[in-house]
C-alpha cells in the first residue's frame, strides 16, 4: 500500500482558541523536554523512549485530559500525540510535567505529515482518533478528517495485528466512518457484526462526554485491526 496521497489532506482546519499565559510559559520551558521537533525524516521512536514497548499514536488530543489519562493507567506502552493547536498541547505539557508521564511526547505540528513523513512504516500498533471535528453541515463533509486516504495511511503505519480506535457522538459521521472502514481490504472490524463496539475500557470518559451522555447524548466507538 502506498503512504502517498496525491491530494494532501490536514488533520484540522486552523481555528486558534486564546492561549493563557501558564500554556505559553509550558510549551516554552517544557516544550525542549517533551516535544519532537517536526522534520521531515524518520525518527526512531524506540531510541526516544528509550525502551522497546508497543508505539500508540495519538491524532488530536484536544487539551489532553484523556491522553494523559491514557498514558498513566497504561505504562506498558508509549504515546505520541499529535495536536497542531498551542493551547492544548501547553495544557498537556503541564500535566505531563506535573505527574512525571515519562511514557508520552508530543508533536506540535499538523498530524497528517508527522504520520507521513516521520513515522515508519509498520512501526505502530494503534492510533488513536477521539472526537475529530464532525463538520457536520453537509457541505462541510468534504472537510472531515477521517477519508479513505488517511486509512490507507494509517495502515501502512501500524503493525499487523496493530489497531485504528476511532470515536465520536455525530451519527452520521460515525456511519461514514464505519463504511469507510469496512472497505479497507487491509482492516477488519472487530465488531462481530461490522458495525459499532463498546467502549473500551482504556478510552476514558471526558466530562464533557460524561456530561452528553446523561442528556441522553450517544457517542460510537470504532475499532479496526489491520490483517
Amino acid at each position: 500500500m502506498n503512504s502517498k496521497i496525491n491530494t494532501p489532506i490536514k488533520s484540522y482546519v486552523l481555528r486558534q482558541g486564546k492561549i493563557t499565559s501558564g500554556q505559553k510559559a509550558a510549551i516554552e520551558t517544557l516544550g525542549p523536554k517533551y516535544v519532537i521537533p517536526y522534520r521531515q525524516e524518520i525518527i526512531d521512536l524506540t531510541n526516544i523512549f528509550a525502551r522497546d514497548a508497543p508505539k500508540i499514536v495519538e491524532i488530536g488530543f484536544g487539551m489532553g485530559v484523556a491522553t494523559a489519562t491514557i498514558a498513566q493507567r497504561n505504562l506498558d506502552k508509549d504515546y505520541l500525540g499529535i495536536e497542531v493547536h498551542s493551547p492544548g498541547v501547553g495544557s498537556l505539557l503541564s500535566k505531563i510535567d506535573n505527574h512525571k508521564i515519562a511514557n508520552l511526547k508530543l508533536i506540535h505540528h499538523d498530524a497528517v505529515e508527522v504520520i507521513t513523513n516521520m513515522l515508519a512504516n509498520n512501526s505502530i500498533y494503534g492510533v488513536h482518533i477521539f472526537f475529530p471535528d464532525p463538520w457536520h453541515k453537509k457541505k462541510h463533509n468534504k472537510r472531515r478528517l477521517i477519508k479513505l486516504e488517511l486509512l490507507q495511511l494509517l495502515c501502512d503505519k501500524i503493525v499487523t495485528g496493530g489497531y485504528i480506535h476511532i470515536a465520536t457522538d455525530w451519527l452520521d459521521y460515525a456511519n461514514a466512518i464505519l463504511e469507510l472502514g469496512n472497505s479497507c481490504s487491509n482492516l477488519e472490524n472487530t465488531s462481530a457484526i461490522n458495525s459499532f463496539v463498546p467502549r473500551p475500557e482504556y478510552r476514558p470518559l471526558t466530562k464533557f462526554e460524561e456530561r452528553g451522555l446523561n442528556l441522553g447524548h450517544q457517542v460510537w466507538d470504532l475499532i479496526f485491526v489491520k490483517v
